[in-house]
């Protein structure tokens, strides 16, 4: 088995995901008692913050640089939009990354969808990082087209689903937003942040909904077990 390197706390609530979803898979796939061996770096998401995403790229580094020094063989970025930096990192750290966007492209396209509707943060859905990825697999990008409603996707994932709060009525706002993508076109809705599965998931659409959390540490089990 290969020893993966988690860069978790972005946020604490969606890397509880990550780990559960990874122990699982790597004993569903082996049986016994055989779970993941795996380093964890978890950030302090408050020191993110505090310089923002866009300057956030040394935290990421030295976490990362960390679980080099553990020995880990791979990294896994486990926020969306600290994908923004994995290329850089994967260059600099001389080290491969599993990268969130690339298997949830795989994903879509094994299912033949070219048209998606994505929900994120105001970087994953207005910054060319996760747009430009998902446009070399041949797949279009449909984000919510008012600014007000990329600011209230932005600030609820930050100031209630990182904090592990699930309000109804967000809930129910989320939806629509995500309808509204179906509408325009969208024959597929990604959950492009990985709170946003707490909130919302398949059982909430007809559309089929790719939940990047799922798709990314399935990505992570197959690279440990190659």
């Amino acid at each position: 088995m290969k020893k993966i390197g988690l860069v978790g706390g972005i946020s604490w609530v969606s890397t509880l995901d990550y780990y559960k979803l990874i122990n699982e898979g790597i004993n569903n796939k082996l049986g016994g008692l055989h779970f993941a061996e795996c380093l964890l770096y978890s950030l302090n998401f408050a020191d993110v913050q505090a310089v923002s995403w866009e300057n956030a790229y040394e935290l990421l580094r030295d976490a990362c640089a960390s679980l080099q020094r553990g020995n880990a063989e791979a990294i896994a970025l486990c926020a969306n939009t600290a994908h923004l930096f994995a290329d850089r990192l994967e260059v600099e750290l001389h080290l491969p990354f599993i990268h969130i966007v690339t298997e949830t492209a795989k994903a879509l396209r094994h299912e033949g969808h070219t048209t998606i509707g994505l929900l994120g943060t105001k970087m994953t859905m207005e910054m060319p990082f996760y747009r430009d990825r998902l446009a070399a697999f041949g797949i279009t990008v449909l984000t919510p087209p008012e600014q007000a409603t990329r600011d209230y996707v932005q600030l609820t994932v930050k100031e209630e689903l990182g904090r592990g709060l699930l309000k109804p009525a967000t809930k129910a706002r989320y939806i629509a937003i995500a309808q509204q993508l179906v509408s325009s076109g969208a024959t597929a809705i990604v959950l492009g942040c990985t709170e946003i599965p707490l909130l919302i998931s398949q059982a909430d659409f007809t559309v089929p909904v790719f939940d990047t959390v799922k798709i990314h540490s399935d990505a992570i089990v197959d690279y440990m077990l190659s």
